[in-house]
């Protein structure tokens, strides 16, 4: 069954161009379109979507807010974020809403379709290294922390799980998590994927802006001693 996409930008020409290399594609449809937050939310009362390819700045209901709203919903379609520029505050408060990633609106065909399967899968598709950047320099818009992690589920961590997630939110990738823990790349999988369980988060990306909301990992990338 191909990925249902549904395509969400005020700019018709944009999505016109986003539908012609999605089209090409044997695995995946557009199933929908919207000019902006409101009409999208519309559609997904009466269309199945997979993946939302969601713009940020929108007239009536921007990409934020509607992203918000739609991954609030049981059983939502993923999000992946649309920006123009990289480091985008929209882009991070797209991810705090529950966004599974973010793609810069100039990325090449081949990345964009790659990133929507990515996200079909259940990944995340914004790098590690990206991420951390994006967190450090929006650090302010998290609220502060006390000395100790104020998520009182981070205590359903192992102490294990809890070294991956450090290493997560610092913008290391599972095979340099591996290697840092001496450790093979399908059991540090299988961390995240307990992390992610045991948290009730959608995927890593989640991971890395609850380890800074709660002061596991600082701003600048150092983690608690």
């Amino acid at each position: 069954m191909p990925i249902r996409v549904m395509l969400v930008d005020d700019q018709v020409l944009l999505r016109t161009g986003f539908r012609m290399v999605l089209a090409a594609q044997p695995d995946m449809e557009v199933v929908a379109e919207a000019g902006d937050g409101a009409e999208a939310i519309e559609n997904l009362r009466t269309t199945a979507v997979d993946v939302v390819l969601m713009d940020v700045r929108m007239p009536r209901l921007d990409g934020v807010e509607a992203t918000r709203r739609i991954c609030a919903e049981p059983n939502a379609p993923k999000v992946l974020i649309l920006t123009t520029f990289d480091l985008d505050e929209y882009a991070f408060s797209g991810l705090k809403a529950g966004a599974s990633g973010f793609m810069l609106k100039d990325v090449p065909p081949a990345e964009l379709l790659g990133a929507i399967r990515s996200v079909h899968s259940g990944d995340a598709v914004v790098a590690p290294s990206t991420t951390r950047r994006l967190l450090d320099r929006f650090s302010a818009m998290l609220p502060s922390s006390g000395a100790e992690p104020q998520h009182k589920e981070l205590q359903r961590l192992t102490e294990r799980e809890r070294e991956v997630m450090m290493l997560v939110a610092q913008g290391l990738s599972n095979g340099e998590i591996a290697a840092r823990l001496v450790l093979s790349e399908a059991t540090v999988k299988t961390h995240v994927g307990r992390i992610l369980t045991k948290l009730g988060l959608r995927d890593r990306v989640q991971v890395v802006v609850l380890a800074y909301e709660t002061g596991l990992v600082r701003a600048g990338g150092g983690g608690q001693g």
